[in-house]
């Protein structure tokens, strides 16, 4: 038993470890940022299962708390001159503090009323980003985001910047996992399974609720903060529904039971959007006919 989990410890390792290597075997620039895109987009989905499989609360406005942490991290690093840890960092917890807020209502509303809600809050969020022209830049954008320094180093290199993405990814990935694995998990499980049964066991359902909106958030919020430095530009238009729709069909199609369906999901569908990028215009119709097929065929996502 002991060798088998060293073997499997062993394979983890040497995975992670051929993956952080992809930068020094991939010399052009386009496809390394279409990799960092898809770690900050496995960060996103991963909260999303979080918040959606293991909790059953549906969100429609997860790119608006991604917009929130990339336009809180960009504000503090570009016009008030903190570094980028604390940016990053403020940016999480700002986005975690927002979905607390967006969690509130949620004690009181379940189901289709509940994205509704997820919804409207999502586009008041792009109205604000829109609006708000001396704090996000409107929608010609917010320009002159610096790039990640650490250390006195600065990570503006596609293959620098692969390795702080591919950092947060696996402590995000460890942070779900053991919140899925101790008793937080299994509160959650219990939440998704029936309120009144939880709660008839002694499980504080509000709490459980508050607790992975705010955690959902923080991820988010990490994702958007990753993007911003990284692109040193960004606009209302990243964090509209359509993303928002994108991020929940990642994690359908991925599996919203495992962890892993937000890895699998991130990476077919963030491969699948760039080949949509040549039909512009019906890219959202391509993207329903996805998620179409895939409940379908793959109704448990392809995680299993």
């Amino acid at each position: 038993m002991l060798s088998k989990k060293i073997n499997k410890k062993l394979k983890v390792f040497l995975l992670w470890v051929i993956i952080a290597s992809f930068p020094f075997l991939i010399a052009n620039d386009f496809y390394l940022t279409i990799l960092i895109y898809l770690g900050i987009n496995i960060i996103l989905v991963v909260g999303l299962i979080l918040l959606m499989g293991y909790a059953g609360q549906i969100s429609l406005g997860h790119a608006a708390l991604y917009g929130v942490g990339a336009y809180t991290s960009a504000y503090l690093s570009s016009r008030l001159g903190f570094p980028f840890w604390f940016s990053f960092l403020i940016g999480g917890v700002f986005a975690a503090f927002i979905a607390f807020l967006l969690g509130l209502p949620s004690l009181r509303l379940k189901g289709h009323y509940l994205a509704m809600a997820t919804l409207g809050f999502g586009e008041i969020a792009f109205i604000f980003f829109n609006e708000a022209t001396e704090i996000t830049g409107g929608v010609n954008g917010f320009v002159g985001i610096p790039s990640p320094r650490l250390f006195g180093f600065e990570l503006s290199s596609p293959r620098i910047y692969f390795e702080l993405v591919l950092i947060v990814v696996l402590l995000s990935l460890l942070l779900s996992r053991e919140i899925v694995r101790g008793h937080q998990g299994r509160s959650l499980k219990a939440l998704h399974s029936g309120e009144v049964a939880a709660e008839s066991v002694g499980i504080n359902t509000a709490k459980s609720k508050l607790f992975i909106f705010s955690l959902s958030g923080f991820l988010a919020g990490l994702a958007g903060s990753l993007y911003a430095h990284y692109t040193t530009f960004i606009s209302p238009s990243s964090f509209s529904l359509s993303f928002s729709i994108l991020l929940v069909t990642m994690a359908v199609v991925g599996g919203l039971k495992y962890l892993s369906g937000g890895v699998l999901g991130a990476l077919f569908l963030t491969i699948l959007s760039e080949f949509f990028r040549a039909y512009q215009d019906y890219s959202m119709a391509l993207l329903g006919f996805t998620l179409i097929i895939a409940v379908i065929y793959f109704p448990e996502g392809l995680s299993l």
